[in-house]
């Protein structure tokens, strides 16, 4: 068995992709598969949209996603129940944490009934998996309520700055804060909870917000955590001097407040975990520039129309969509077939591009052509 691997430039192209090719044969049930590390499969991230209403320029810079770039039609993208299909896949593999995400995934229409499809899913113990999204929070107050009710567990809401001005400067719209600090109290009100709030530092740009998040969401039960600027995509202008390493974050936090080490709390989490000596509250730190956490990456990403990839710097995908609904004279496969292939191609990762990050060759570290984070989400 061979699995097909496209480069990214491919994959905006429709019916160009080649399936995966037979045979297939069935990976047993309840199968959890190691990679070429010892890395088991736990954790999907589903990408439900390659389009989003902000023009971060660490993610969709403006001058790039402007009124002419071409997302994807509605037609590529993998249906509610091609994604839920795949999940339940997955979750027989060993998966056990399913990520919604985007682009801004609130765009996606009836975004709520997907919810509920995964909610439905169990893991071939009978449990249910652990369902969560992650969303810029520009349309969370209309949605946190349906979105609970559909089954979605809890939320991850990207929030840059506190200070208005920063704030919409960063995401180029001209978007307040207000509205989405107002989502984030509507989330908690409706108990979608915990919340985190990931805020992306970066040095000379938003850095003087430090303190002032952490002081705005101290005591009031939402995780605040720190992530290092990375260089994801190739649009985003990333430089290595614009990266605020998290020791330096933590620094500033402590010449503040009192804060103690905490312990992980799942296998593969990426964020450091610090609390606050008074017990009110706790913030993350997520180095993944200076503090590679390869060694334990257990997380896949599917994006919006199907192409699975193995490490958020990939440059190559793999072609899940063919196989769900087949191409020209190759028919559409089945679970256990599905799940042979997807165990294939996991048993193969050898990822870990982070822990290589510097010892590259600018020819693979800054030229070669890698995926963008609003196409499989961060």
């Amino acid at each position: 068995m061979t699995d097909a691997v496209i480069p990214l430039l491919d994959l905006r192209q429709a019916g160009r992709i080649p399936a995966i090719p037979s045979p297939l044969s069935a990976a047993p049930a309840g199968h959890s598969p190691l990679d070429a590390r010892g890395r088991p499969l736990r954790d999907l991230r589903i990408s439900v949209t390659d389009r989003c209403n902000f023009r971060c320029s660490y993610c969709m810079p403006k001058e790039v996603f402007d009124k002419h770039y071409q997302f994807l039609p509605h037609r590529e993208l993998l249906s509610f129940e091609e994604i839920t299909r795949l999940a339940g896949v997955f979750a027989g593999l060993g998966v056990q944490k399913l990520r919604i995400t985007g682009g801004e995934p609130l765009l996606r229409r009836n975004i709520e009934a997907l919810i509920g499809q995964l909610a439905a899913l169990r893991t071939p113990q009978g449990q249910p998996l652990d369902l969560t999204l992650t969303t810029n929070g520009s349309l969370l107050a209309r949605k946190a309520q349906a979105l609970k009710d559909a089954g979605l567990q809890r939320v991850t809401v990207s929030l840059d700055a506190l200070d208005d001005a920063i704030f919409r400067r960063m995401n180029d719209v001209d978007f307040p804060v207000a509205d989405v600090l107002h989502g984030i109290d509507t989330a908690l009100a409706v108990g979608l909870a915990p919340v985190k709030v990931n805020m992306v530092v970066k040095r000379g740009t938003n850095d003087d917000q430090i303190l002032p998040m952490a002081r705005h969401f101290r005591g009031t039960g939402v995780t605040l955590r720190f992530i290092e600027y990375m260089d994801v995509g190739m649009s985003n202008g990333w430089r290595m001097d614009e990266v605020l390493p998290s020791s330096e974050v933590l620094a500033r936090l402590r010449s503040e407040v009192d804060l103690v080490p905490l312990a992980p709390t799942a296998e593969g989490e990426t964020a450091t975990r610090w609390g606050y000596a008074d017990g009110s509250g706790e913030i993350g730190l997520i180095s993944s520039v200076t503090q590679a956490f390869c060694g334990d990456c257990n997380r896949a990403r599917l994006s919006t129309e199907g192409q699975l990839y193995t490490c958020l710097f990939a440059s190559q995908g793999h072609d899940l969509r063919a196989l769900l609904r087949g191409q020209g004279e190759l028919p559409a496969r089945s679970d256990a077939e599905i799940s042979a292939a997807l165990g294939a191609l996991w048993g193969r990762r050898s990822d870990r591009y982070s822990e290589l990050r510097a010892s590259l060759p600018p020819s693979e570290s800054g030229g070669a052509r890698r995926v963008e984070m609003h196409y499989i989400g961060g």
